[in-house]
């Protein structure tokens, strides 16, 4: 009989994912995988959908709204089980902003505005990045402080926010007694899965090239169409080689991570087969991967009473946590 893993307790994991344009595959093997594992491995798992992050660049009201919905279909459909997890919307816990507010009347400007993701966003936006774009951090910090999470998965692009989220747990502790304890990153395994059709890009929602990016919802169709058309090099074996061959690399690692076989198998299995043939080989590993949960999104997205009960019961679960902690931070800050 396998062994189940011991959980542990006392410890509370916390992570946010923003609604906005369909999950795909690097986000999946990136983030949402792991989110399913942990939920194994520890006794609190708080996970959120945050709308309020997702409205620092504008949003149709509308397709905001479905997109929350579709977002906690996936979350479900993926393995998101609210019996051993929390799943909630951010907005609905008023203790997140309010938290934040008091964070951010102790963080200083420059410390923002020397964050790597503000400074190529701003720089993208011109003049136009906004307020909230430049404090999203402290409110991301406020998200994981006001569980006194003591885990955050994180991708390598997060690692600088979260010294951030560590450096005001660090002087709210100093300045006003110690409350938050300091969360530890967990970095997720799989490296970044990079865009199909440039190697050295990461896969991204926004790509303007559609065949970039496969996401959890195309059709078998469309993601063998994507595959074809990937970009890899002029040699036909297959090997694994992310410097010199990062096309046929990105493959490589794609194929293991959906599989479960590591790079070395993956390669040697595919000896004498050559890179147009390998690329469907890797196409059909991600269909079968993508199949039962595309399904599954697709029954879920029909019940949406049953998807606003899953936040609205994830909510007052989450606010059960938040408010005693907020209610600690107010006493402390002199805040009647």
């Amino acid at each position: 009989m396998a062994q189940v893993p011991e959980k542990e307790s006392g410890e509370r994991v916390f992570s946010g994912i923003q609604p906005t344009g369909i999950p795909h595959l690097g986000n999946y093997l990136g983030a949402i995988e792991s989110w399913v594992k942990l939920q194994e491995e520890y006794d609190t798992v708080i996970y959120s959908i945050v709308d309020l992050h997702s409205i620092t660049v504008p949003q149709d009201p509308g397709i905001l709204q479905q997109s929350i919905l579709d977002m906690t279909a996936v979350l479900l459909a993926c393995g998101i089980d609210p019996e051993r997890s929390i799943l909630f919307q951010q907005s609905q816990v008023s203790e997140h902003t309010q938290l934040s507010w008091i964070l951010t009347c102790m963080v200083r400007l420059p410390r923002l505005q020397h964050l790597h993701q503000w400074k190529a966003k701003a720089a993208r936006q011109k003049h136009d990045g906004t307020v909230g774009l430049l404090t999203y951090p402290v409110l991301q910090a406020a998200d994981i402080l006001c569980y006194k999470s003591t885990h955050v998965p994180v991708g390598e692009d997060q690692v600088q926010h979260m010294e951030l989220v560590q450096d005001l747990a660090r002087s709210f502790n100093q300045k006003y007694g110690e409350l938050f304890p300091l969360p530890r990153s967990i970095l997720t395994s799989m490296k970044k899965v990079k865009s199909l059709r440039d190697p050295s890009a990461k896969m991204s929602k926004s790509d303007p090239d559609k065949l970039a990016t496969v996401q959890i919802t195309d059709s078998p169709e469309e993601i063998v169409r994507k595959f074809r058309k990937a970009v890899t090099d002029f040699t036909s074996e297959v090997t694994y080689e992310p410097d010199s061959r990062p096309g046929v690399s990105n493959m490589v690692a794609i194929h293991a991570a959906v599989s479960g076989l590591s790079v070395e198998e993956v390669v040697r299995n595919s000896a004498g087969v050559d890179t147009a043939r390998y690329k469907l080989l890797v196409a059909d590993a991600v269909i079968e991967k993508f199949a039962p949960i595309r399904s599954e999104i697709e029954k879920l997205k029909m019940d949406k009473d049953h998807l606003r009960k899953v936040l609205l019961v994830g909510s007052a679960k989450a606010k059960e946590l938040a408010s005693p902690v907020f209610e600690e931070v107010k006493k402390l800050v002199g805040i009647l």
